[in-house]
C-alpha cells in the first residue's frame, strides 16, 4: 500500500501539470475498468485511500478524494495510475478512439485551418484509418485561402500545412503568387510570429512545389533579425517592442531559424549556427523536473494573453529542438536524460481532454520518436502487481515513445528491495531473459525469499551496439514500484464474552474467517467482548494489514467502528461495555458484528459478518447524549416510489331520462313565449337605418348582442368564470361604442321628423 500511496501522491502532483486533461483520462479509465482485476487483486476498497496515506493532510479540494471514497472510485484511481505508468506501450491504442472524439468535424469541416491541420496530423501519427472524410470541404477552403490576397499569414501557413497532408489540386501559379508576398514579409518582418509564419510557409512551398524558387537570398540578415530577439538565458521575445521573454517563443524561434537554414542561399555561416546551439543548451539549463524523472518547460511570462501551460510550452521547445537538429550537421550537447525526461513528461500527462493539448502531446512524441538529438527508449511493465499464488512472471518491455521496437539490448535488474527495508536486497545484478516472439524481457521466477509486500525494482538498459548509445537515450536507472500479492493465513480466530470483574470466560465461539459465521451472543454493561485472530504471510512472517476494523451496528442503524490492534501475528480487541455505554447512547438491543481486514497485497481480503450480540445496557440518564440522525438512504429518497392505487368516486345517481326532458321543455318554454309576444306586439324593421354608416353600426350592435348570448352558452358549456368576464368586458366596450352611435342616429332622425 505504501507504493500505492506513492503513486497517489505522484498522481496528485500530475494534476498540477495540465488540469484539463483529467476528464478524458477518467472517461477512458471507466471504459476500461473491467481489466483492473487482472492488475490489482484487492477485493474491497475499505476506506479513503488519500486519508489513509496521509491522515493529517486535508484533501478536501482534491477530486481524488471523492473517487477514493467508493470502491468504484478506488478502482478508477488505480487504473489511471496503471495506465499512466504503461502509457508508452499502448499510447496508439489508447489515443485513437479519443482522437476521433476530440477531433469531430461539424458539417464536414473543422472550425479553422489550424484545427483541420491538428486533426489530420494527429490522425496520421496515430495511424487512424477510419477517419472523417473532410477532403472536399477542406481542400475548397485551402484553395480559397491560398488564392486570396487578403488571407493572413497564419491562414496561409496552415493552408499549406493542410495541403501537405491532403495533396489538394493547387496550381503552381498559386504558389508563385504568394511566394513574393511571403519573401517580402520575411525581409521586412519585425515580430517573431511574422518570421515564423512567412518562412515556414516558404519552406512548405518548397516541399509542395519543387519548381518554385523560394530560397532566401538574404538568409543571413533574416537569421540575425530573429537572433536579435533572443535573451541571455535562452528565451526569446516576440518582438523588439515587447520586453517580456518567453520559453514558448524560444521554441518558435528555433523552428523558424531551422527553416531559414534550410532555405538559405548561400548557406548560413556555421559559427552562427553554433551560437544558436549554445542558446538551446542555455535554455535546457532552466528546465524543470518532477520527482518521477519527468522534465518539462514552464512559461514564466507575465502577460496572460501570451501565457502557455507546461504542456504547450514543452511541446514548442521540442518542435524547435528537433527541427533545428534536422538542419544542422553538428550534435547538440544536450544530456540524454533530459530528452528521456521530456518523453516521460508527455507520456505521464495521460490523455488530455483539450484538442490542442492532445495534438501537442501526440506531435511532440512523434518528434521525439525519430530525432537527431537522442531517441528516448521507455522501459515499462505490463503488470506491476505480481501474485505469488499464481507464480506471475516479471515482464519488462522497452520501446520507443510510440511503441516501436527497440534496438538489440539487455535489461538488467540491478536491485530489488522492500519499501520498508531499502538496505536488504532480495535480488541483485540479475539479467533478464528476452522473448523475441513477444518482445518482452522476463525473469523466470521470483526468489523463494520474496514475500508479500511493496518493493522497488531498479532496472538498467544496456545497448548491445556502442554506436546506438549516440542515437538512443536510455537513462541511467529506472525505479519501478512493484506490489507482490499472496494469500494471507488466518488462524485461531475466536470471539469471547468476558466477565468484567473476574475476567473469566462467559461465552466462547470459534470463528472460521475463511468461511461463513453466524454467532449469537448476549452481554450486559458489566461484561466485555474480546475478538482475536492471527495473520501470517505465505512465508510465515507476521503480517500487519493496513485496515483491520470491527464494526457494531445497532438495529436502529447506528454504527460504531473500532480499530483492531496487533502485536506480531496476534490481533485482538477488547470492548468494555461499561466504558462504552455513553458511546453506545445507552441503546440496548441487537448489534450486528462485522470484521473488515484488507490490504493491497492481501489477495484474500475480507469484509465478513460474524453474527450478532444482544446488549443489555442501563436506562439513559436525563442528560444522556442522543443518537445522531442517520443519513437517509439515497435509494429510498431518489429511487422508485410505491405505486399509488387511485380509487375514483362512484358517479352520482342521475334522475330518469323522462324527467330530464320535461325540465328541458320547461327551460325552452320562456323563449317560445318571448317570440310569440314579439309577434303579438307587431315588431318590425321599419325604423332600421337605411343609410350605409348607421346601418353598419346597427348590424354590428345586433351582432354584438348575439355574441353576448353565444358567450353565455359557452360559459355554460366549457368556459370558466374569469375567462367569461374578460371576454364579456371586451364585448361590453364594443357594444357601448356601436350602440351609442346607433342611438345617436335614431335620436337625430326622430328630431328631424318632429320638426318636419
Amino acid at each position: 500500500m505504501h507504493s500505492i500511496c506513492l503513486l497517489t501522491s505522484w498522481f496528485v502532483k500530475l494534476e498540477k501539470r495540465e488540469g484539463h486533461f483529467r476528464q478524458q483520462e477518467l472517461q477512458y479509465a471507466k471504459q476500461n475498468a473491467k481489466t483492473l482485476d487482472q492488475s490489482l487483486r484487492f477485493n474491497h476498497s475499505l476506506s479513503s485511500l488519500l486519508d489513509f496515506c496521509n491522515p493529517s493532510t486535508n484533501h478536501s479540494r482534491s477530486p481524488l478524494k471523492g473517487m477514493a471514497r467508493s470502491p468504484g472510485g478506488f478502482l478508477v484511481l488505480v487504473l489511471i495510475l496503471t495506465i499512466s505508468i504503461h502509457k508508452a506501450a499502448s499510447i496508439l491504442d489508447s489515443h485513437q478512439p479519443v482522437a476521433l472524439e476530440l477531433f469531430s468535424p461539424v458539417h464536414g469541416s473543422f472550425g479553422s485551418l489550424e484545427e483541420s491541420y491538428d486533426a489530420l496530423q494527429t490522425f496520421q501519427i496515430l495511424g487512424i484509418e477510419k477517419k472523417p472524410d473532410i477532403s472536399d470541404t477542406t481542400c475548397t477552403l485551402v484553395s480559397k485561402t491560398l488564392g486570396s490576397s487578403s488571407s493572413s499569414l497564419k491562414d496561409l501557413f496552415y493552408a499549406l500545412k493542410v495541403n501537405g497532408i491532403l495533396k489538394c489540386d493547387i496550381d503552381e501559379e498559386v504558389f508563385e503568387g504568394i511566394k513574393s508576398r511571403l519573401q517580402s514579409v520575411s525581409n521586412d518582418a519585425s515580430s517573431l510570429l511574422d518570421f515564423y509564419y512567412s518562412i515556414g510557409s516558404l519552406a512548405l512551398i518548397k516541399e509542395q512545389a519543387s519548381k518554385v524558387d523560394v530560397l532566401l537570398t538574404d538568409a543571413d540578415g533574416i537569421f540575425q533579425s530573429i537572433k536579435a530577439l533572443s535573451q541571455s538565458d535562452g528565451r526569446w521575445r516576440y518582438s523588439s517592442n515587447n520586453p517580456e521573454s518567453s520559453t514558448y517563443a524560444a521554441g518558435v524561434a528555433f523552428e523558424a531559424l531551422a527553416r531559414v537554414v534550410a532555405l538559405a542561399s548561400p548557406e548560413i555561416d556555421q559559427s552562427r549556427i553554433s551560437t544558436l546551439g549554445n542558446d538551446i543548451v542555455k535554455l535546457f539549463d532552466s528546465i524543470e523536473k518532477y520527482d518521477d524523472g519527468a522534465f518539462y518547460f514552464d512559461e514564466k511570462i507575465v502577460d496572460a494573453r501570451e501565457h502557455h501551460g507546461p504542456l504547450s510550452t514543452t511541446a514548442s521547445v521540442v518542435r524547435g529542438l528537433t527541427a533545428f537538429a534536422d538542419v544542422t550537421s553538428g550534435s547538440l550537447n544536450i544530456p540524454g536524460d533530459k530528452i528521456l525526461g521530456l518523453a516521460k513528461f508527455f507520456l505521464s500527462v495521460g490523455i488530455p481532454g483539450d484538442a490542442k493539448d492532445f495534438f501537442n502531446q501526440v506531435y511532440s512524441l512523434a518528434c521525439l520518436e525519430s530525432n537527431r538529438v537522442s531517441i528516448p527508449l521507455i522501459l515499462s511493465l505490463p503488470a506491476t502487481v505480481l501474485s505469488l499464488t499464481k507464480n506471475d512472471q516479471l515482464k519488462v518491455r522497452v520501446n520507443t515513445v510510440l511503441g516501436s521496437n527497440a534496438p538489440p539490448l539487455t535489461v538488467k535488474l540491478l536491485q530489488a528491495f522492500s519499501s520498508s527495508s531499502k538496505n536488504a536486497f532480495i535480488i541483485e545484478n540479475q539479467e533478464l531473459k528476452f522473448d523475441p516472439e513477444n518482445a518482452v524481457h522476463f525473469l523466470d521466477a521470483l526468489p523463494e525469499n520474496v514475500d508479500v509486500g511493496n518493493y522497488v525494482f531498479v532496472f538498467e538498459i544496456l545497448l548491445h551496439d556502442p554506436e546506438h548509445e549516440k542515437i538512443y537515450a536510455t537513462g541511467s536507472r529506472t525505479r519501478v514500484p512493484i506490489i507482490i500479492t499472496g494469500v494471507i493465513k488466518v488462524d485461531t480466530a475466536e470471539i469471547v464474552i468476558l466477565d468484567s470483574d473476574l475476567g473469566s470466560v462467559e461465552t466462547k465461539r470459534k470463528l472460521d474467517l475463511a468461511g461463513e459465521n453466524d454467532v449469537s451472543l448476549s452481554a450486559n454493561h458489566l461484561q466485555k467482548l474480546r475478538l482475536s485472530f492471527q495473520l501470517a504471510t505465505p512465508l510465515g512472517h507476521a503480517f500487519k494489514p493496513h485496515q483491520a476494523f470491527l464494526k457494531l451496528k445497532h438495529e436502529t442503524k447506528v454504527e460504531h467502528v473500532f480499530v483492531v490492534g496487533s502485536s506480531g501475528k496476534d490481533f485482538a480487541i477488547v470492548l468494555d461495555f461499561l466504558g462504552l455505554v455513553e458511546k453506545f447512547f445507552y441503546l440496548s438491543g441487537r448489534y450486528d458484528i462485522q470484521l473488515t481486514v484488507g490490504d493491497a497485497v492481501m489477495e484474500n481480503s475480507f469484509l465478513q459478518a460474524l453474527g450478532h450480540v444482544e446488549l443489555d445496557l442501563p436506562e439513559p440518564p436525563e442528560k444522556a447524549p442522543r443518537p445522531p440522525p442517520q443519513p437517509v438512504d439515497s435509494y429510498l429518497r431518489y429511487g422508485p416510489k410505491a405505486e399509488i392505487a387511485h380509487i375514483f368516486r362512484a358517479p352520482e345517481k342521475l334522475p330518469p331520462e323522462q324527467l330530464s326532458l320535461a325540465f328541458l321543455s320547461l327551460t325552452i318554454l320562456p323563449l317560445i313565449v318571448f317570440l310569440i309576444g314579439l309577434l303579438r306586439l307587431g315588431v318590425n324593421l321599419k325604423n332600421f337605418p337605411t343609410s350605409v354608416v348607421p346601418a353598419t353600426f346597427a348590424i354590428l350592435f345586433h351582432l354584438g348582442l348575439a355574441a353576448v348570448l353565444l358567450l353565455y352558452v359557452l360559459f355554460w358549456w366549457k368556459l370558466d368564470l374569469f375567462t367569461t368576464l374578460k371576454i364579456l368586458g371586451l364585448l361590453g366596450v364594443f357594444l357601448l361604442f356601436v350602440g351609442h352611435r346607433l342611438l345617436s342616429h335614431l335620436a337625430s332622425a326622430s328630431a328631424k321628423l318632429k320638426s318636419a
